[in-house]
């Protein structure tokens, strides 16, 4: 576990510390069901908007938050997920609890298979992402570099 965990969140990529220094933009509880997926985008996407993140981030932050959503809603309990976003200085940061302790694996998917990409496309846009083990399961999340 120690291994994929180093794997997964390189110390060095990460400006963020996941620590209580980190103010909290907004929480809100979705129910386990894909097409609440959407909810959780809109959410972080209206953060990004109203807190004036950089041109192109509501849009990022939308499209990783369906990502890692997708993957609680899919692989996690079927118990509702928690998205957060928070603010650490310039880093938008956004995460998905769950109720499963299943590590989440960048997968190479074959160029035919219509999922499988979720984790490459939020490691190649974030400035980091990672996972962390919880008490009740695990919260999966990304930073973005969103203010000067």
């Amino acid at each position: 576990m120690e291994e994929i965990l180093e794997t997964s969140v390189a110390p060095s990529e990460r400006l963020h510390s996941m620590d209580l220094a980190l103010s909290v933009l907004g929480e809100r509880w979705i129910p386990h069901e894909a097409r609440y997926v959407a909810s959780a985008r809109r959410f972080v996407r209206e953060i990004a908007v109203d807190w004036k993140a950089a041109e192109g981030i509501p849009e990022i932050a939308e499209l990783l938050t369906s990502e890692i959503v997708t993957n609680a809603v899919v692989h996690a309990a079927a118990r509702p997920v928690q998205v957060s976003v928070m603010r650490e200085g310039r880093l938008m940061v956004v995460e998905a609890c769950d109720f499963s302790s299943a590590v989440p694996q960048i997968r190479s998917a074959a160029s035919m298979e219509a999922s499988g990409r979720g984790l490459t496309v939020v490691k190649e846009l974030s400035h980091a992402w990672g996972w962390l083990p919880n008490p009740h399961g695990k919260s999966v999340w990304f930073e973005l570099v969103a203010w000067p």
